[in-house]
């Protein structure tokens, strides 16, 4: 499978821009029948070394804008939670599938569930740093399943550098692609950034209920752990998706 043509950019003018900073990147291994059974028809799920992982990343978005507008303070800045599988396309277009996507911004929330046909919930959300260990928190508010919570703590490691194609951290955190489904018809989208700047991380804590709101097994044991100080990201529309071939 091809994993770095979708890294390049795309053809067309962005439909927006965002910057994904501070991003803690949660991975475990999860049954791949359980993952099946939630993923769309037309998508299959992308596995490393035979491996299905579910996936929980925490950060914050500054500076959403469309392409026609400059940032708007108190708009465009907002703490996000997503919790995410990998899927293909018949052996193309690797990208991510979400089961759900927490913002703490009530409108973004329904500029995204309306024009994106993404599952976006507004959620209370909040993130603290104090003598090296950062805090986030989060809580959803609507819409359910509920309850659909997270917390952890963590203190940021060693830089390690953009991830090398190959590696079980460029298949995690390397994904240009995502889709969606509306009506039944499956979409596609893509952003365009440059290679996450990656750093080990140590988890003190970790507590979520959002992996099972999803209809997932609950998780268990230590999760795998990344982090990035974040990236400049450009975020292409979505469109129908077509049948590979």
């Amino acid at each position: 499978m091809d994993r770095l043509a979708p890294t390049l950019r795309p053809r067309g003018r962005p439909a927006g821009f965002q910057r994904w900073r501070e991003l803690l990147f949660l991975h475990w291994e999860t049954p791949a029948a359980a993952l099946r059974a939630v993923v769309p028809p037309g998508l299959e799920l992308d596995t490393f070394e035979g491996r299905a992982y579910v996936g929980v990343v925490a950060f914050t978005m500054r500076d959403v804008t469309p392409w026609w507008s400059p940032s708007v303070p108190g708009i465009s800045n907002f703490h996000e939670l997503n919790v995410r599988t990998y899927v293909h396309r018949e052996g193309r277009d690797p990208g991510v599938w979400f089961f759900s996507l927490d913002a703490a911004k009530a409108l973004a929330v329904l500029v995204a569930r309306a024009g994106w046909h993404l599952p976006y919930h507004h959620a209370s959300m909040a993130l603290e740093s104090r003598d090296g260990e950062v805090h986030y928190r989060s809580e959803r508010r609507w819409p359910g399943p509920v309850p659909a919570r997270f917390e952890a703590r963590y203190r940021v490691g060693a830089p390690i550098g953009p991830a090398a194609p190959g590696t079980f951290e460029h298949f995690l955190a390397e994904r240009y692609l995502l889709f969606a489904a509306r009506g039944g018809e499956l979409r596609i989208g893509q952003v365009h950034h440059a290679p996450y700047p990656l750093h080990r991380a140590e988890v003190s804590h970790v507590e979520e209920s959002v992996v099972a709101a999803a209809g997932l097994p609950a998780t268990a044991g230590a999760p795998h752990v990344l982090y990035s100080p974040g990236v400049d990201v450009d975020v292409y529309a979505l469109e129908p998706a077509a049948r590979p071939g």
